[in-house]
């Protein structure tokens, strides 16, 4: 079995047990994402990029149960430790971390950092906010919540926010740290779909539309 192939029938049962924020179609999208991007990026190593997207939140701290999943899954598919290495900095430099993000060093993590972050915004960005906050009982919105904007990673992780305020804490600024053209190219039109979605929400609630 080919070792991405290997690592797919690993992470399935584990991801199609977390909320539809981050399942498995998460990751079939992450996928994809990275893979318009790799055409375009000839020099990435597309095995590295591939694993790492298919175990890059797979011990997400969101999700305590399946903290040591990475290290057994990694152990599992017996990679050099050079390959491993590297994985394993791809996955440490995805998360936004509420702006302390570590630095993308390698065309690897650029590329799957950008995929990642492109499933954040649009209109499956909109759909995966909602789909989280109600796992988490979060609020749709708080009229009189402000939203942050310079956190700690304990204060990102910990503090119950209302979904639409995630959108002005995370999502609306991911389309400036784009690091790959063509995840820039990509972030736009669904940059601009948030814009509207959050200006019709507006007015619904409000009684204007």
């Amino acid at each position: 079995m080919k070792t991405i192939e290997k690592c797919i029938a690993l992470v399935k049962e584990i991801y199609d047990g977390m909320d539809a924020s981050h399942d498995f179609q998460h990751i079939e999208r992450v996928y994809q994402n990275a893979q318009a991007i790799l055409r375009t990026e000839p020099t990435a190593n597309a095995e590295i990029v591939g694993l790492a997207v298919l175990l890059h939140d797979v011990s997400d701290a969101k999700y305590a149960q399946n903290k040591d999943a990475e290290e057994r899954i990694l152990n599992e598919l017996a990679l050099p430790d050079e390959e491993r290495m590297h994985i394993q900095d791809i996955i440490a430099s995805v998360s936004f971390n509420g702006g302390n993000e570590l630095e993308a060093k390698t065309i690897e993590a650029k590329i799957v950092r950008d995929a990642d972050r492109l499933d954040a915004i649009g209109a499956v960005g909109i759909a995966r906010t909602f789909a989280y906050g109600g796992a988490k009982g979060r609020k749709l919105y708080d009229q009189e919540e402000e939203a942050r904007v310079s956190m700690t990673v304990e204060e990102y992780r910990t503090k119950s926010t209302a979904s639409v305020t995630h959108f002005y804490e995370k999502l609306l600024l991911l389309k400036d740290l784009m690091v790959t053209e063509k995840g820039k190219e990509m972030a736009e039109g669904r940059h601009a779909f948030m814009l509207s979605f959050l200006e019709q929400l507006k007015n619904e609630k409000n009684g204007k539309a």
